[in-house]
Parts: C-alpha cells; sequence; structure tokens
C-alpha cells in the first residue's frame, strides 16, 4: 500500500510514487531487502497552519532534520528565538523547508507573520537530544514534581473560576479540576503534571474550538488524566498530548475535530479508555512516534473517521475490546519516514469488533483514501499480532499485511494473523500484498477468500511455509487508489458537516470518583491478550458486502478506474510477459537437435513448471540458438514495457 498512513504527512508523499512503481517491477530484489533503509533517521514533519503550529512543542534526538510544511493558506516561517536558525522567510502554502538540529538544547522558535518572539502568537519549542525541560518551568516559572496521588484539592469551574483555563493555570499537581456543565470556547494548554481534568457530565461538558483554535485540549505535561467530557469542534484535535511519559483519556467523547479526535505523539506510558471519537477527517484515535509506546487502547467506538485508529512509528500497544465501524478504514498502523523512529513493531491488535469500514460519507483527506474498504491493515511493520477480532463487510480486505512506501520502502515482517472471524471482504478476507519480508503467517481464521491462494495453507504459522508467498496486484491496486486520490477523485467531505455525537456513558462515579493522576498507567492497566475473547456477532446484523466478481484475479467492479487500471495491468501482464517467454522457450526447444531427449524433456519440465524464474534460467544458462539480443530484448525489454506502462499510468493518474 503507497500511503495508508495521516494527513500529518505533507503532500510530498505522490512525488514517491512513481518510484513505487520502479520498486515493483524488481520485486525479486526488494523481497530480501526487509525493511528498506531502516537504519536511516527520516526527517520529521512539523506542519505550520493559519495561524499555529500543529505540534506547539516536539522532542527530537541530535541531528535530526525538521521538515516545516505550510498546510495553511497564508505564508509562515520558523525562526528560532535566539537567532540560531530560521527557514526561508517566505513558505507559501504547500512547500515546505527543512532545519538540521544538530546540538542538543531547547529551541523556541516563532512564525514572524503571526508570533512574537517571547512566544506569543504562533510559536513553538523544539527540545533536541537528552535535554530536561520541563513546559511548566517556561510557562509559570515554577519547577513542579510529578505525583501519583490526589492532593485531595479541587478547582471547580465556574465556580471557584470562570474558565477551564484559569483553574489549570492556578493548580498544582495532584488536584482535580472539576468542571460543571456548559460550552467552554477556549484552547485550554496544560503545562502543570499530575493534574485530572473532569467534566461533571460526559455529554454536557463540552470544550468547543468553534473551528477557530487549534486544539480544544492541548497537554505538554506529565502525568495528566482527561475524563467525563467532550471535546469538538477543533481545527486540528481534540484531546492532544505531545512529548509526555504518562497520560489517560477515559470516558472522553471527541466529535468533529479537523485532524484528530484523541491523540498522542511522541509520548509514552498512557491509556485511551472507554472513549468515542467521530468526525475526524484524519483518525479518530491516534498514538505516534514512540518505541516503546507502553500504550494501550481499550473499550473505545471510533466511527465516522477517515480511520478508525492510525500510528505511524508506533511499537509496543495494545489495540483491544474496541470498535471501529463505518470508517473509510478500520484499523491503520503504519511506517512512514515522515516521523521518527521506523518501523512499527510489536502492536498487538485483540478481540476488535471492526465492521462496515468503507464508509464514503465520512469525512477524510486524499492520503487517507489508500486505505479505503479494509477493515485492518499492517502497513510496513514488523512482529505484530492480529488475534481474535470480528472483520466484517468491507468492500476490499478484511485483514490486509502490505508494504509502505515513503522516502524508503517499508516492508513487512514476521506478524502473525490468527483466530480471526472475518466475512463479508469484498476482495479476500485475507491478503499479504508483496513484495513482504519474511515470517508473515496465517493460521486459524475463519476466512472463505485470500490473495494469495491458499494463503493459511502455504503461510501458515505452524510447520513449514512456501518462501515468497505474496501477491503484486494487492499493492498495485492500493496504488490505484492512490493515484484516484491525487486525481482528487475521492469524497471531499468536511468535519463541520459531520454529524455530532451521540450520547455517551458517563464515567462510573462521575464527580466523586478516585482522582487518579497518570503515573505508571500502562502497567496498572495491565491486559491479559489471552483472556480476550472473539467478540459476538452483533444480533441480527449478518455480513452485506458480497464477494467482488473478479475476472483473472482483478475486481471488475473496482473502487475506481484508477485501480482497474493499476490491477489489470499488475496482474495480467505478468502473465503475458511469461506467455510470450515460454512461447519463445518452447519454439526454440522444438527446432534443437543438440540436446539429447531427456535434456530437452528437463528444460520443458523447468520452463513449464517453475514459474518466472524456470524460462529465464533457461534462456540465461541453456544456450538457446536465438540471438543474444533478441532474448535481452524479449527478457529485459518486456520488463521495461511493464515499468513504463504503470509509470504512464501514474503520470495520468496524477501522482507525480
Amino acid at each position: 500500500m503507497a500511503a495508508p498512513a495521516a494527513a500529518r504527512r505533507p503532500a510530498r508523499r505522490g512525488r514517491h510514487a512513481l518510484l513505487a512503481l520502479l520498486v515493483l517491477g524488481i520485486p525479486l530484489a526488494l523481497a530480501g531487502c526487509g525493511g528498506g533503509g531502516g537504519q536511516r533517521r527520516g526527517a520529521l514533519d512539523l506542519e505550520m497552519l493559519d495561524n499555529f503550529y500543529k505540534r506547539d512543542l516536539v522532542r527530537v534526538p541530535a541531528g535530526t532534520l525538521v521538515r516545516f510544511s505550510n498546510g495553511g493558506r497564508a505564508v509562515h516561517n520558523a525562526v528560532a528565538a535566539n537567532g540560531g536558525w530560521a527557514t526561508p522567510m517566505v513558505i507559501e502554502p504547500g512547500r515546505a523547508a527543512t532545519v538540521t538540529l544538530a546540538k542538543p538544547g531547547v529551541y523556541h522558535f516563532y512564525c514572524t507573520f503571526h508570533g512574537t518572539k517571547d512566544g506569543q502568537g504562533m510559536a513553538g519549542t523544539v527540545v533536541v537530544g537528552d535535554t530536561r525541560y520541563e513546559s511548566s518551568e517556561a510557562t509559570t516559572g515554577r519547577q513542579l514534581p510529578v505525583t501519583d496521588r490526589a492532593s485531595g484539592v479541587t478547582r471547580r469551574v465556574p465556580q471557584d473560576f470562570p474558565t477551564i483555563t484559569a483553574a489549570v493555570n492556578a493548580a498544582r499537581p495532584g488536584d482535580l479540576v472539576l468542571v460543571g456543565p456548559g460550552v467552554y470556547r477556549e484552547e485550554v494548554k496544560v503545562t502543570i503534571p499530575s493534574l485530572v481534568i473532569r467534566g461533571t457530565d460526559r455529554n454536557r461538558v463540552i470544550v468547543d474550538g468553534e473551528f477557530r483554535r487549534p486544539n480544544a485540549i492541548s497537554v505538554t505535561a506529565d502525568a495528566v488524566a482527561v475524563e467525563n467530557l467532550t471535546v469538538r469542534n477543533a481545527v486540528a484535535n481534540g484531546l492532544f498530548w505531545t512529548g509526555v511519559t504518562g497520560y489517560r483519556a477515559s470516558y472522553v467523547t471527541a466529535s468533529n475535530n479537523g485532524d484528530y479526535g484523541i491523540y498522542a505523539f511522541g509520548s509514552r506510558d498512557g491509556v485511551f479508555e472507554r472513549s468515542y471519537a467521530s468526525g475526524s477527517p484524519d483518525a479518530g484515535f491516534y498514538i505516534g512516534q514512540c518505541n516503546p509506546c507502553d500504550a494501550v487502547i481499550d473499550g473505545v467506538t471510533s466511527e465516522s473517521n477517515a480511520l478508525g485508529y492510525s500510528g505511524t512509528n508506533a511499537s509496543d500497544l495494545d489495540i483491544v475490546r474496541s470498535t471501529f465501524r463505518r470508517n473509510w478504514a478500520g484499523i491503520v498502523p503504519n511506517t512512514g519516514d515522515y516521523e521518527l523512529m521506523p518501523p512499527f513493531s510489536d502492536v498487538r491488535i485483540v478481540g476488535n469488533l471492526v465492521q462496515g469500514n468503507g464508509n464514503r460519507g465520512a469525512p477524510g483527506l486524499h492520503v487517507e483514501w489508500s486505505a479505503f474498504g479494509n477493515g485492518i491493515v499492517l502497513a510496513g511493520g514488523n512482529d505484530s499480532l492480529v488475534q481474535r477480532n470480528l472483520v466484517i463487510d468491507h468492500p476490499n480486505h478484511g485483514i490486509l499485511v502490505t508494504p509502505n512506501l515513503d522516502e524508503h520502502f517499508w516492508t513487512s515482517s514476521g506478524n502473525q494473523v490468527r483466530d480471526n472471524l472475518i466475512r463479508g471482504s469484498g476482495r479476500a478476507d485475507l491478503a499479504l500484498a508483496g513484495p513482504a519480508g519474511a515470517g508473515n503467517c496465517f493460521s486459524g481464521n475463519q476466512a472463505r477468500a485470500t490473495v494469495p491462494v491458499g494463503l493459511q495453507l502455504f503461510q501458515g504459522c505452524d510447520g513449514p511455509r512456501l518462501p515468497a508467498r505474496m501477491d503484486l496486484s494487492t499493492t498495485l491496486q492500493s496504488l490505484g487508489l492512490v493515484a484516484q486520490a491525487n486525481s482528487g477523485k475521492f469524497p471531499h467531505n468536511r468535519s463541520q458537516d459531520a454529524a455530532p455525537a451521540p450520547p455517551q456513558p458517563d464515567l462510573p462515579g462521575g464527580a466523586a470518583a478516585q482522582v487518579q493522576p497518570a503515573v505508571g498507567i500502562y502497567q496498572r492497566h495491565h491486559v491479559d491478550l489471552s483472556q480476550i475473547a472473539l467478540p459476538v456477532p452483533p444480533a441480527g446484523q449478518g455480513p452485506t458486502v458480497r464477494k467482488e466478481p473478479t475476472v483473472f484475479g482483478v475486481p471488475i467492479l473496482a473502487t475506481s478506474a484508477w485501480q482497474l487500471l493499476f490491477g489489470l495491468y499488475g496482474y495480467l501482464l505478468p502473465f503475458a510477459l511469461f506467455a510470450a517467454w515460454v512461447s519463445l522457450a518452447l519454439w526454440d526447444l522444438a527446432r534443437r537437435d543438440d540436446l539429447s531427449r531427456a535434456a530437452t524433456i528437463a528444460w520443458i519440465a523447468v520452463v513449464l513448471v517453475v514459474p518466472f524464474a524456470g524460462v529465464i534460467a533457461y534462456h540465461a544458462f541453456g544456450r538457446p540458438k536465438l540471438a543474444g539480443w533478441l532474448r535481452v530484448a524479449m527478457i529485459g525489454g518486456g520488463i521495461a514495457a511493464y515499468v513504463i506502462i504503470l509509470g504512464i499510468g501514474a503520470l495520468i493518474g496524477g501522482i507525480v
């Protein structure tokens, strides 16, 4: 799959799709390479919008290349407050500039058009290397400790403080900020550690960004928990943690936010539980750039988003007992160079209901379209587990293991897909797209159709497996979706127009529940994966998606003409080339008199029985009577024609 990851990536991704075609034209060379370039550090994308940086605090290793990409409609820039570095003074919309931060330290930066050197307006901070930095020190002048104990102090809104922001800024670690019913039109920036921010009524305590403010609630302090309230209508994210250790979202509703619903970036030791997200044009829930993440998503519901869950370069986390339905795609962990710490690994997806993800009415962006119609996608990651999930009603695939392309080509290796129940998949219940790395296996799944055919028989998790068992046409059809998206032919739905979230259940105990800062939260929220059962199918809701009719393995009712084009060439053209090579070899063998009958029969067997490699071996080593230039033209020219035809399709499709 070319790009099922999220909208934080810049538009440059499309420029690499032609490279994907070249890569796919030489699959044997890549099949043994694993995740190409995995040891090289990619660039961190820090997007600029009108008029704020999407992440106002990021932590990166020394030597990181930081890309400032302009996703807004006005010109922006980024200048270090100490004058140590700067982007060009004008970065036009849709353009980007990079700086390399080699020296450890804390760098405050701002946009000269929309911010000030002292941190007002459009401003942010990059912490480089192993440098101590507490956001509370910069904003309050206080060095505040993290605590796992409640202080016993409750700061009430609006009784004691008119706004949530005022209560948060006055708080001390361990305090409870208790918010009464009302619509709070503010962006709450939390820089005090170990707070618990709790609404008294989940459905009536609403932090509203009014489609004007970047985030409803953003947290840059450790061990902060947010409970029992609604965040909605933010330009970027509903609830956002960045660069922290310890976070928890419990019984939170995130609705109609412009990027993510509930989002943790560059953070570890966290829990999203019993929360709900809808109307996000990127992902309802997102955890990214962490290794190990030490995080769990448990008992959430994500619906009517582009992606139910997305996580780029997020390793060592659990996604369990949750519901992902009516999104463009369901659960999509992925690898990309546009964030640090690739590739992802050790993601455990167990006991989830993944249903009906192929909803064209959900909001979304073009970069998410390549994942459309899939239930669970492992894109360019390793050593992950997909087990005991109920996956039903998807136009493309129920569960797909696929490579992913960014600046490098990332294969998937060592993933286990076990004991899932998959029904109602348009193309295949299980699919392994190529090129794929070693060790992917499929066992015990209740699945009716697989791509390649016999996937569980030949790529089982126990016993011997056939090498290089994968399917290139699946990858090429995903590239067709990329072409469709880049030509603008995908649903252009907005978060502003999405339906509001329905009422959701309150936190048990409500205002009187125990106050618990998010310290050691992942360990306390221990998940025993072996005790998580396969979900029970919804009563009276059998599969409604029928197996799509195919011709020679190509869906004739493909999502788009581009998908059909790439699928046809990707699937049929190799066989046409194979037929030409075999015909030429057999014609040559029929007229040779320098071989014994046994040798002739042996070569015929090799040519016919060993697909592709056998006939190439004959033309290379069988000393045929054909002219050398003819053999080179047939083999090399055929492969070149394959790549060129797909390249022309890519250009016409608007990929580059």
